[in-house]
């Protein structure tokens, strides 16, 4: 069971947020810059068309037979209507007396030159924008002052602001929803290198261990070589564990042929019964180990080769020949016959020879040691719902039903197979190579009185 991963957040929410971050940071920003602006803007709209409003009224003042007077023009408050329905106020004074208008308008600040002076005030209870300006004129001789006041409320520039807001309000969300697809777009992207690589590697089988050659992003170089590092390293561990294996295999094997056959002449030439059967015992004991070695070499060949099969054109009725043909030696040993029974019709799968031979060989030499002298293993092969079904039947005592959920695992056997030697890993081994090969292993009895029927299946090509 594998240990669990530690996760410390994701680095595609991380950049995600941190984008969406600045993008409703830069929306915002350009929403108060542009709102500033625009408000900048309209005041300063409002304060020009006030000081001309304020400019044609001084336009008009003239000195006529000695005295001041004053036609305000229709077009000076005309224009100050024509943009908004704000309310227009003004008052006309001379050298500081009211001289028309609205008397209670707010008093200006003091004149400080010629230009138009501009103030924001409140009058009646509304907030107003006034602009005053300055005029000298002679009369009969006599300096003479004229100032002219003109106010306006500020409805207008306010709907004015609250549009422009309203219009910048849908950019910025707009600039937003963009920026937030290009954030997880670009974060995306920045991730896509990383599931690459990995499922690159997740495809691969365990004995695959080529070191990554794809191209990546600089900054995934250094993740790339201690990849690669490790793979190697590995290789060379798995490489060194395989070899290993074969040579202790091997190494048991021999010595443990020549003490069995050392054993069986000492049996011969023992002649009380004790001694014979503790001979029987060490023979019994040498042959247990001696298949054990053996097999457990197949099931590390099989699990090397599940992950990387060597896929061939493989003819069923032929594969099933040759290995009864290789157990036949055995079997002649124990007088048990093998009836071979194979289609007319030519049935092909692709797969790994060698490991389908293994996985019937280790069913051919289970059925053989567990049935009873004089009797007969059936073999046969047989196409199905686009498999070929590959059956060994012996006339043993076939599979206990209360283990039959169990007996593919490895070194698991039937409760009544304590009188005959066996290491547990045959049907294991028929197991994983039927589903390397995406088949399956059937376990059934031929009846009730036992018979132990295995069958392996395979997809035909």
């Amino acid at each position: 069971m594998s240990s669990p991963i530690l996760l410390r957040g994701s680095i595609r929410r991380r950049l995600i947020i941190q984008l969406l971050v600045g993008a409703a940071l830069l929306a915002t920003l350009m929403f108060l810059v542009v709102q500033r602006y625009a408000r900048d803007l309209a005041g300063q709209s409002q304060d020009e068309i006030l000081a001309a409003s304020v400019t044609a009224i001084l336009d008009s003042a003239a000195v006529r037979q000695g005295d001041l007077t004053v036609d305000i023009p229709y077009f000076a408050f005309s224009m100050l209507g024509n943009i908004s329905e704000d309310r227009v106020f003004y008052a006309i004074r001379r050298n500081g007396s009211f001289l028309t208008g609205y008397p209670d308008l707010p008093k200006p600040f003091a004149a400080s030159g010629s230009t138009p002076r501009f103030q924001t005030d409140t009058y009646d209870g509304e907030d107003i924008r006034m602009a005053t300006a300055t005029r000298r004129l002679s009369v009969e001789g006599q300096p003479d002052f004229i100032e002219v006041t003109v106010a306006q409320t500020r409805y207008g520039l306010r709907q004015q602001l609250a549009a422009i807001s309203q219009t910048v309000a849908g950019f910025g969300i707009g600039f937003f929803v963009l920026s937030a697809l290009f954030g997880i777009l670009a974060a995306q992207s920045a991730i896509r290198p990383l599931r690459r690589l990995a499922e690159s590697v997740s495809r691969r089988g365990l004995a695959d261990l080529r070191p990554v050659s794809a191209p990546v992003p600089a900054e995934m170089e250094a993740l790339v070589r201690a990849l690669n590092g490790f793979m190697s390293r590995l290789k060379t561990s798995l490489t060194r564990s395989e070899d290993l294996i074969a040579e202790a295999a091997h190494r048991v094997r021999t010595p443990l042929a020549t003490v069995r056959t050392q054993a069986e002449i000492t049996l011969r030439r023992v002649d009380k019964p004790e001694n014979r059967q503790a001979v029987r015992e060490m023979i019994r004991a040498i042959d247990e180990s001696s298949r054990a070695a053996g097999q457990l070499l197949d099931h590390a060949m099989v699990s090397f080769r599940s992950d990387h099969l060597e896929l061939e054109d493989v003819e069923i009725a032929r594969l099933v020949r040759e290995t009864v043909d290789r157990v036949h030696p055995t079997a002649d040993l124990r007088d048990i016959d093998l009836v071979l029974r194979l289609p007319e019709a030519t049935m092909r799968v692709k797969g790994d020879p060698i490991l389908m031979q293994s996985a019937l060989l280790n069913l051919l030499d289970n059925a053989i040691k567990y049935s009873p002298a004089d009797s007969c293993v059936h073999v046969s092969a047989r196409i199905t719902d686009q498999e070929a079904v590959i059956t060994v039947r012996d006339e043993g005592a076939g599979f206990p039903k209360t283990d039959m959920g169990r007996l593919t695992r490895r070194f698991v056997r039937g409760s009544n197979t304590d009188a005959v030697v066996g290491s547990g890993l045959g049907l294991t081994i028929a197991h994983e190579v039927a589903r390397a090969h995406g088949g399956r292993l059937f376990l059934t009895n031929h009846n009730e009185e036992g018979g132990a029927c295995a069958s392996l299946s395979f997809p035909l090509a």
